[in-house]
């Protein structure tokens, strides 16, 4: 996204106070005064030569929480008096929590000349959007699920009529849909690891699909399940190479594992990521898991060939997502980009134990639910999703 950049005085504009009222009803017709875009169309134009002007207008310790990358703020209050800040060469998207003052603030921008659109149901509805970007591994193709406002990412990888789902988050309807609308079974269900920041579909999707349901049991997981093995494969429909091979890799959890989709793409969880590498203090035993880390990485990992393929299950700020193009990175790329891949194993485990940021929020009770030692009811489902995702160190 471009940088904003500051607009030369312009000639003061009568003083209007920030437009007052309601916000229209679910399914009223917009008026065209406040025109609003849903979360799913700003998802299409970010990263493209369409992309919008992204205004906060939340608190700032509401945006510091949870926000969309490279948001302008400035909190409602101060609108009236900031206006002028905001480049005019492009659509001005307005974004707070739930739509109700970015619709004060659009009416205001608009009341202004301004091309203002308020993003109907704010980071609410932002945070429900999903979006799909596909490539071909091994002989399958594989449908990266990119969960935009968490930054989660989940694979389907299939061929034939199969299909196998890798870290489904908890909206499974995302995935029985995928596969409905492009003629897949989905017949195994895969985690790469205990995961800490947010709820794991996988138990429904192969409760819902009858997929069996394939997890590693150095994390403890208190349900029914088939345990993985390092090393195993699970073949899929035309050849060898069309398979799910399995590599525990401990570190950022325990039963951390990657998977292989033939021998150039590895869907490698929370053990690397294009930014960074999985935080190993989740489990208050940060020195011991960062040594674990280091070894996963630098015996299993680093010891392929830089052509392979990291596709990871989360991605940061940082990381530009593009529309149609797979979040990920080669190996060679990010020996290069990631200067703790080349520390010493004393020195990673340094650097990563001096990295320690805030936990998840929730994690406590997210990592309950996710192991089977306690249920939540659908209404708490929100509450425990909302917010990014912290798992990188």
């Amino acid at each position: 996204m471009a940088a904003v950049r500051s607009e030369p005085p312009r000639p003061e504009a009568p003083s209007r106070r920030l437009a007052g009222g309601s916000p229209p009803e679910a399914g009223a017709s917009v008026d065209p005064s406040c025109q609003e875009l849903g979360a799913a169309e700003l998802a299409r134009v970010l990263g493209t030569s369409e992309e919008p002007v992204l205004l906060d207008v939340r608190e700032p310790d509401e945006v510091a929480t949870w926000s969309i990358p490279r948001i302008l703020n400035i909190p409602l209050g101060e609108l009236a008096d900031r206006w002028r800040e905001l480049p005019d060469d492009r659509t001005v998207v307005v974004i707070c929590a739930s739509g109700q003052r970015s619709w004060r603030a659009t009416r205001f921008l608009r009341s202004m000349g301004r091309d203002a659109r308020n993003l109907a149901g704010g980071m609410a509805a932002w945070g429900r959007v999903y979006d799909t970007a596909s490539f071909e591994a091994g002989g399958a193709t594989v449908i990266q699920v990119r969960r935009r406002a968490k930054g989660c990412l989940s694979y389907v990888v299939a061929a034939g009529d199969e299909a196998f789902v890798v870290d489904p988050s908890v909206e499974v309807e995302v995935y029985t849909r995928l596969g409905s609308a492009l003629g897949w079974r989905i017949t195994r269900v895969f985690d790469t690891h205990l995961h800490a920041d947010h709820l794991s579909g996988a138990r429904e999707l192969s409760a819902r699909t009858g997929a069996s349901l394939h997890l590693n049991p150095a994390d403890h997981f208190e349900f029914d399940y088939l345990p993985l093995a390092d090393g195993e494969s699970f073949p899929l429909p035309g050849g060898a190479e069309m398979s799910v091979a399995v590599l525990h890799t401990p570190g950022h959890t325990e039963g951390s594992t990657i998977y292989f989709v033939g021998p150039d793409a590895m869907l490698s969880g929370d053990t690397l990521f294009v930014d960074g590498v999985g935080r190993p203090d989740l489990a208050e035993r940060a020195e011991e898991f960062a040594r674990s880390l280091h070894s996963s990485l630098h015996e299993k990992v680093l010891v392929l060939d830089d052509s392979v393929q990291v596709l990871p299950a989360h991605y940061g700020e940082s990381v530009d997502v593009l529309p149609d193009v797979p979040v990920g990175a080669s190996l060679g790329e990010l020996r290069t980009a990631l200067p703790p891949l080349a520390l010493s194993r004393e020195g990673f485990v340094e650097w990563a134990c001096s990295r320690v940021i805030d936990k998840p929020p929730h994690y406590v009770e997210i990592i309950k639910t996710n192991m089977g030692r306690s249920a939540i009811s659908p209404e708490a489902v929100h509450r425990l999703e909302a917010g990014p995702n912290r798992c990188s160190a």
